[in-house]
């Protein structure tokens, strides 16, 4: 299984830190069963970092008007909004719920340019609350494929997500399907979008980055 780059450093520690702790308890003088319960424990706390940094190989749902996810996770908002960060304007803002167990590397929804970037230093309130869009960590990206044929992406922190990496930077020629970055564990992804968009999604529908179109160019 393949693993992302930003989880060696995460997974060698995790690995370096319970293989102490498994050594502490297996010398206490306490009941096996217990020794047994807590080592159980940390193999799988162990399975699941290296697990959250798996890296999917996909075939790309390339299509010249296709708005692809840039995560997998749950819809959990459809709603035209006030962009105020970038565009000024009224957009339809789709968000894209990632649970813990979803793949949590980020990739560009179609090929274009990268207009804009920039990191927001936040807070952590659940990736749910509407208030996280805009007081989280969070990093936000324009990408454009021609005049008004842009998007705003915006990379939510969660609760347990306390870093969110980017790698875009303005001017950036992208592909699409090509990688923007990551959260790290349990967070969300906000797409301002045109509101000539055709949505091609529904709310508490599960989508795949790189393959599941979320709405199609006019």
């Amino acid at each position: 299984m393949k693993l992302h780059n930003e989880g060696y450093p995460i997974i060698g520690t995790t690995f370096f830190v319970l293989a102490l702790l498994s050594l502490g308890i297996w010398f206490m003088p306490i009941h096996p069963y217990v020794k047994y319960f807590l080592l159980t424990g940390f193999f799988l706390l162990l399975s699941w970092t290296i697990y959250f940094f798996r890296y999917p190989d996909r075939t790309i749902n390339k299509g010249d008007n296709h708005i692809l996810s840039t995560a997998d996770g749950k819809i959990v908002v459809i709603e035209e909004v006030l962009e105020e960060e970038y565009f000024k304007e009224k957009r339809l803002m789709i968000s894209v719920f990632m649970s813990p167990m979803n793949v949590h590397i980020n990739w560009y929804p179609f090929k274009g340019e990268v207009k804009y970037s920039k990191y927001h230093p936040g807070r952590y309130f659940i990736a749910y609350n509407p208030k996280s869009s805009e007081y989280n960590e969070r990093a936000s990206v324009v990408l454009e494929k021609q005049e008004r044929q842009d998007i705003l992406i915006r990379q939510v922190a969660g609760v347990m997500a306390r870093r969110v990496v980017c790698y875009a930077k303005k001017g950036d020629k992208v592909e699409q399907g090509s990688e923007m970055g990551m959260i790290k564990f349990g967070s969300r992804i906000d797409f301002f979008l045109p509101l000539t968009v055709k949505v091609n999604v529904k709310m508490h529908q599960k989508v795949k980055a790189q393959q599941t179109v979320i709405a199609y160019f006019e």
